[in-house]
């Protein structure tokens, strides 16, 4: 065997395991994903009837305001309630359980 036989085959074994490790990195992403969401909506289940603001989620979960957002928009489940401010434009966001309404 000589090297370029060699190369070609650590060549052919590198490229089929990057591949391995990018659908294994891409699915712990979205598990992460999906237990963030859990977590906001259980959260917001418990605290029935209660709009919850980002900051509390964000204290209460430790998760950061970017999580607790695109958990909530990706979820069925949580009700976001724009309060208006003093001008009336949206200020606050409040987010609660739909089944806590």
């Amino acid at each position: 065997m000589n090297y370029s036989d060699l190369l070609g085959t650590a060549e052919s074994l590198a490229t089929i395991l990057t591949a391995v490790i990018a659908v294994l990195a891409y699915g712990q992403y979205q598990i992460g994903r999906f237990r963030k969401r859990k977590r906001l909506e259980n959260y917001l289940f418990s605290e029935r009837g209660k709009p919850h603001t980002l900051l509390h989620l964000v204290s209460e979960l430790g998760m950061t305001e970017s999580e607790i957002i695109d958990a909530a928009f990706r979820s069925r489940d949580i009700v976001r309630l724009p309060r208006p401010d003093q001008y009336g434009l949206p200020g606050v966001l409040l987010l609660t359980h739909r089944k806590s309404n």
